[in-house]
């Protein structure tokens, strides 16, 4: 029976939902950094909790746009999965592990490239570790590509994608619309400073300088001008259309789980999927209420409590669970 997810009393409205678990302290869990050499010449940084004993599963996590090991729902996942004795590692997106990436380009919600050499690499070291992922937001729609590039060549045995924006042009003009503009407002600041912090390292492959940067206060302005360009894209428009996983997911083979919220600031409902059509592999639960990577389900607001980590976790070993991992 699928799990049911409903707010408390006092954590119905979106808003509240997006934006306490950021204010919300975690604790910290001890991580091991490791660094990856790309073929390229750039590197990603991976952040350990744990390596899986043989045989055992492990589990790789994606940030959103301009997170991190250290974003809010990273935290708890990395909490959860200590609690429960479960190998994790966290896939940082270039430029998004405290240190800027080498070359003269950054990430951005298609890339596949750099999570498909991730998990090459856990698959050579962990050949009998069946390996399971879960993308949040953008991270979750870089995983719902990747799967839906891969079909059955996927290396993955599970995954899980939480809050992803899986068509990008209604996200984008969702974003530009009443309370979700400081949303935008805050997120293209941190992406702009970045920008800016690159410029002064070297030239970017676009004509660009910091009093231009400055001036691109919508998404689809950055990713027209910047994103999309530094990325081998015509524009907001090409990037958009090419780098959205929802017309890949038909294509998916593999167990995957989508959990979306109709309430979500971030997303246009242009996300949701025809339901009536997916691949019996994939499961897409959305629930009314949840905001954006939110979902607090129970608890106060000074101690809320989250649905995500035990519904991802059920899912994601339920085949262990039933002795056949």
């Amino acid at each position: 029976m699928q799990p049911l997810f409903s707010p408390p009393w006092w954590g119905s409205n979106p808003h509240l939902q997006t934006i306490l678990p950021v204010l919300t302290k975690i604790a910290k869990v001890t991580l091991q950094r490791e660094r990856v050499e790309l073929e390229d010449g750039d590197f990603i940084d991976l952040d350990w909790l744990s390596t899986p004993p043989s045989g055992k599963p492990l589990l790789v996590l994606l940030h959103g746009l301009e997170g991190s090991a250290d974003s809010h729902y990273a935290r708890r996942m990395l909490a959860a999965c200590a609690r429960q004795q479960l190998a994790v590692v966290v896939h940082h997106h270039r430029g998004c592990s405290g240190e800027p990436n080498r070359l003269n380009r950054s990430y951005h919600s298609g890339d596949t490239g750099d999570i498909g050499h991730t998990l090459k690499l856990l698959r050579q070291r962990y050949p009998q570790s069946p390996l399971l992922a879960v993308g949040y937001s953008l991270g979750g729609n870089v995983l719902a590509k990747y799967q839906g590039e891969q079909g059955n060549a996927s290396l993955l045995s599970r995954a899980a994608v939480v809050s992803a924006p899986l068509e990008l042009a209604g996200c984008s003009r969702k974003l530009e619309r009443g309370f979700s503009r400081l949303y935008q407002r805050y997120l293209l600041r941190q992406l702009q400073q970045k920008m800016q912090a690159k410029i002064a390292l070297s030239p970017l492959p676009v004509q660009q300088d910091g009093n231009s940067i400055r001036r691109l206060n919508t998404f689809y302005k950055f990713d027209d001008q910047l994103t999309g360009p530094m990325h081998g894209f015509a524009g907001a428009d090409d990037y958009y259309r090419r780098a959205s996983a929802l017309p890949l997911i038909d294509h998916i083979t593999r167990p995957t789980l989508f959990i979306h919220a109709a309430d979500d600031p971030f997303m246009s409902h242009s996300v949701i999927p025809d339901t009536t059509s997916l691949p019996t592999c994939v499961q897409y639960e959305l629930y009314p209420h949840g905001g954006h990577v939110g979902f607090i389900d129970g608890g106060t607001p000074w101690r809320p409590q989250y649905f995500l980590e035990r519904r991802l976790l059920q899912y994601l070993l339920e085949d262990e669970n039933a002795g056949t991992l």
